[in-house]
């Protein structure tokens, strides 16, 4: 019996010598396509990052042209009101008072009171004419160099999974926060710094906590170094009891060790990936405290952030914060996370403002606005901003109406307002918008993987490209959704 009849017309069609010749041909010209275009790291077909063990930090191709090279994100922990900053709403003010038609009787926190107008006055701001309020008066003068968003939604309305949806993309606990899949993605471009570092609060840590620096189920080497311009990295000096050279023999002598068993385990990834975080540690040791030193800062860079103002030590060090981040840009880090506000607190710590909205804003806002708008000046002025990302957001919005028995402001997760400027951003533009009210958004709604989605494709990443497996599952920072918006690029 003829084993070619029982083939399909197709494979019988390969037996011929003409098309057998013509499919070699043609195989072997892929063939060496491919490897020249995986030789260049130009072959991406599954937008996976190609890792190597003994270094993980290597800097690594994009998915496509990044227009920016690195980002800052100030994140506003506690949940900015958007109708007290950059969501002007004349109707809110007309119907001061009057209880919500048709709206709800009990939010988040309890029963809902009346219509409350923003807390503070609304001016139009440089050639745009854009409406922003006095409460932010250093910020606004930059307003015709933003693009914002008005339209954001949330998944969440409680502050800790409202803070990992804005960081990681999921509500739940476990997944990779933003910087660490792009450090996953995309590497680090200085050896010597980690390449996510995450700048604390002086009041304390955000609710979500290590969640937003987090490597989730990321390799760990990608989560976040969190530190501030007070309190230095922890364990990165040896103790006092230790000297310098019996610190420097026993490294020395680890390294030895550690190479010695890489070379008896050469496919031990999890080994060579914890020996080149060792080796990070080792030159942290002295590139951190070098960074962290801002004593060679003149006068006039401390006065245009505020961190001289001894009479507010809050806004200094916030102030201190805004400065490291600028040095930690310049020396290449590639995310830089700037927190504003700490933990839930009443209020006192963080912009959760329920009960004493206008004078807990008072506070907020002085210790957040010179120091952010002169950390954006000074990246513009050093040339930097042509190469970075920069981000504000918060976890969610406020309502339009004060809480019964209270002057503040229940939680909003349905419209909210969050900024980019910087490399790839196109100035002076407000996209989106909410109701009269300010209560929900109505006109191009963008839940927040949209804006995340934005940062990736700005750093040069195909949000739906860089997935990793976990669980059976190819998980992405966007889950199953997200669209960049491309209404505010330039």
């Amino acid at each position: 019996m003829n084993e070619a009849e029982n083939l399909s017309p197709h494979g019988q069609h390969l037996l011929g010598r003409r098309s057998f010749l013509s499919n070699n041909a043609t195989a072997l010209s892929s063939i060496a396509l491919s490897s020249l275009l995986g030789s260049d790291n130009a072959l991406a077909a599954s937008g996976k990052p190609k890792i190597d063990p003994k270094n993980p930090f290597a800097p690594r191709q994009s998915h496509h042209e990044a227009k920016a090279k690195n980002v800052v994100v100030i994140f506003c922990a506690g949940a900015v009101s958007q109708l007290e900053t950059w969501d002007y709403k004349p109707e809110l003010i007309k119907q001061d008072g009057k209880p919500l038609a048709g709206g709800p009787a009990v939010t988040f926190q309890g029963p809902a009171g009346n219509l409350a107008r923003p807390q503070y006055a609304f001016r139009q701001r440089g050639q745009t004419g854009k409406w922003v309020s006095d409460m932010i008066p250093h910020l606004a003068e930059l307003t015709d160099d933003f693009a914002f968003v008005h339209s954001l939604t949330s998944e969440s309305n409680t502050h800790g999974p409202a803070e990992n949806f804005l960081s990681t993309g999921f509500a739940q606990d476990g997944f990779p926060s933003v910087g660490a899949w792009l450090s996953y993605a995309l590497g680090s471009e200085n050896s010597d710094l980690p390449a996510f570092v995450s700048l604390l609060d002086p009041r304390g840590i955000p609710q979500a906590s290590v969640n937003n620096w987090g490597a989730g189920f990321l390799p760990a080497e990608f989560q976040g170094t969190s530190f501030n311009a007070k309190n230095p990295i922890r364990h990165l000096t040896p103790p006092a009891t230790i000297s310098k050279t019996s610190d420097q023999a026993a490294s020395s002598f680890l390294q030895r060790m550690n190479a010695r068993h890489l070379e008896k385990n050469p496919q031990d990834g999890n080994l060579a990936a914890r020996i080149a975080s060792y080796e990070l540690a080792a030159r942290m040791q002295l590139s951190v405290p070098e960074i962290s030193d801002l004593s060679s800062e003149p006068d006039h860079i401390l006065k245009l952030y505020g961190a001289d103002d001894e009479s507010n030590p809050t806004k200094a060090g916030y102030a201190k914060n805004c400065i490291l981040a600028r040095r930690l840009l310049e020396k290449g880090v590639r995310f830089v996370q700037l927190f504003n506000g700490a933990y839930a607190s009443g209020g006192r710590l963080n912009w959760d403002g329920h009960s004493k909205l206008k004078e807990q804003y008072d506070g907020h806002a002085e210790i957040m606005d010179q120091p952010t708008a002169a950390l954006i000046k000074d990246l513009k002025q050093r040339g930097l901003l042509e190469d970075t990302l920069v981000v504000w957001c918060t976890e969610f919005g406020r309502m339009p109406m004060f809480q019964k028995g209270a002057q503040g402001r229940d939680h909003n997760p349905d419209g909210f307002t969050c900024w980019m400027t910087g490399a790839g951003v196109k100035p002076g533009v407000s996209h989106g918008r909410t109701d009269d009210l300010g209560r929900k958004a109505i006109e191009d709604v963008h839940p927040l993987y949209d804006f995340n989605a934005t940062i990736l494709h700005l750093l040069g990443i195909d949000h739906e490209r860089l997935t990793y497996f976990h669980n059976g599952i190819e998980r992405r920072l966007t889950n199953v959704e997200g669209h960049v918006i491309k209404e505010i690029l330039a």
